[in-house]
């Protein structure tokens, strides 16, 4: 039995400086909804990662899966864990097609390593400039409402682009599997009706694990998906990967790359201060309906935790393609929605962000596990970005009143998912100003009370 949290504080943990370390079992209560989910997801996407290393680090699957177990402690155990992040932990996904594009200009190897090490340094020198500076918070505050929900959107649009452009691929499975995530997760007849019946909400809290399972029978059924399960016990090579991708190892970029490099490290934060808005927001718009707990939160914080998280990953493991964000977006959705139906369905958020991930560090020596996960990394990304997008869309719609307001955050969110953010940062200022500004010096005054 876990320490127990009075009405209204902070859950309990090990306080040391500005962080807050929660063992669980111990500070959280064990969640099986969670436990069972997120074991089978974090494994599942974890593999995706060392596909992209064998693909741009020339690694094999027998090397390249060490990632899976090295990407886990930096991924949950120090944020979530050790430093006390409230996020769901995870990729900087929505600028995975920015990064594997520029790797995609160098020879697969040790010169695509080496260009990815200078975009990884580059965005660490950006963390590390907003947590010293304290600017974080202050950036975060100064940003209008109106921008943060154009950036939202953007999300949302280009979350539903790709997906969309996916479902020629898996044309039957993808969409029952969609309708079945939305029906559990977001349907106003079920939420109401599983708040009468306990089987029906066991149901509605595992809709990401069922989603999943309806994948693996409709898949083959479809023939969309095949499976080939092995048996075995796999240890990760973890030395052999070390020694293939560290700077240590292979040399560090020339100074020519790092300036190649940083104008990507500028557009890859614009993302992560979108996933921080959204993250921010998301436990915000829960802790109205949560008054039981305090969440939390500091965008310095977060700022010197990303800077750890990467640079961490980088000096221990190389570097790595998909780089740590803030947030795991879908699970961050789920999560907070299964937060909100009350505490006997999570009684912490901790409950959630520290229960997903755990799992995975024993699963991923399984190699029955590993096969059976194998075909699927697709679908678990399919859900994972349609319901970044879904709640993307509605937090941002959220966020705007006017019909003024409306149309911008929608048409510069368009800018982005097309352009990119440097395009859709550079217009969202420009039509802030055209359109949003309430008083010109000079031109309009204040109007008279």
């Amino acid at each position: 039995m876990a320490v127990q949290r009075e009405d209204g504080a902070v859950q309990p943990g090990l306080k040391w400086g500005m962080f807050t370390s929660r063992i669980p079992g111990i500070h959280v209560d064990f969640s099986l909804p969670e436990i069972i989910q997120g074991g089978l997801l974090s494994t599942a996407t974890g593999g995706v990662v060392a596909a992209l290393t064998m693909k741009f680090f020339q690694v094999p699957f027998e090397v390249a899966w060490a990632v899976v177990l090295i990407q886990l402690f930096w991924l949950w155990l120090i944020p979530t864990v050790i430093c006390g992040e409230p996020y769901a932990p995870g990729w900087i996904t929505p600028a995975l097609p920015l990064v594997m594009s520029f790797l995609g200009k160098f020879e697969a190897g040790v010169p695509a390593i080496q260009a990815m090490t200078a975009v990884t340094v580059c965005l660490c020198a950006i963390f590390l400039f907003f947590s010293i500076s304290g600017l974080g918070s202050r950036f975060f505050q100064w940003v209008p409402v109106e921008l943060r929900a154009a950036i939202i959107f953007g999300g949302a649009i280009a979350a539903f682009n790709a997906e969309f452009g996916r479902l020629s691929q898996m044309p039957v499975t993808l969409p029952i599997v969609w309708a079945v995530v939305f029906l559990l997760m977001f349907s106003i007849w079920f939420t109401k009706a599983r708040q009468q019946n306990k089987l029906l909400n066991l149901v509605g809290s595992m809709a990401l694990l069922i989603g999943f399972l309806v994948a693996a029978v409709v898949g083959p059924l479809s023939g969309e998906l095949t499976f080939d399960i092995k048996m075995g016990f796999q240890l990760p090579q973890i030395a052999d990967y070390i020694k293939a991708v560290s700077p240590f190892t292979i040399g560090w970029p020339e100074l020519s790359l790092y300036l190649k490099a940083f104008p990507l490290a500028l557009m890859i934060y614009i993302f992560v201060f979108g996933d921080l808005i959204l993250a921010d927001t998301l436990l915000e718009e829960a802790g109205k309906v949560r008054t039981d707990e305090t969440i939390e939160r500091d965008n310095t914080k977060s700022h010197i935790i990303l800077f750890i998280r990467n640079m961490g990953h980088l000096l221990t493991a190389g570097p790595f393609i998909p780089l740590h964000g803030p947030i795991w977006t879908g699970v961050h959705v789920f999560l907070t929605e299964r937060y909100k139906s009350g505490r006997k369905n999570l009684d912490s958020i901790f409950s959630g962000t520290i229960n997903w991930y755990w799992p995975s560090f024993f699963l991923i020596f399984l190699v029955p596990v590993v096969t059976f996960m194998k075909p699927l990394l697709a679908v678990a990304l399919s859900i994972t970005l349609i319901l970044t997008g879904f709640a993307c869309a509605y937090i941002a719609i959220s966020m705007v009143r006017t019909p003024a307001a409306q149309g911008y955050a929608f048409f510069v969110g368009m800018i982005i998912a097309k352009f990119g953010p440097a395009w859709g940062i550079g217009v969202g200022v420009g039509m802030y100003l055209l359109l949003l500004v309430q008083r010109i010096p000079g031109v309009l005054s204040q109007p008279k009370p």
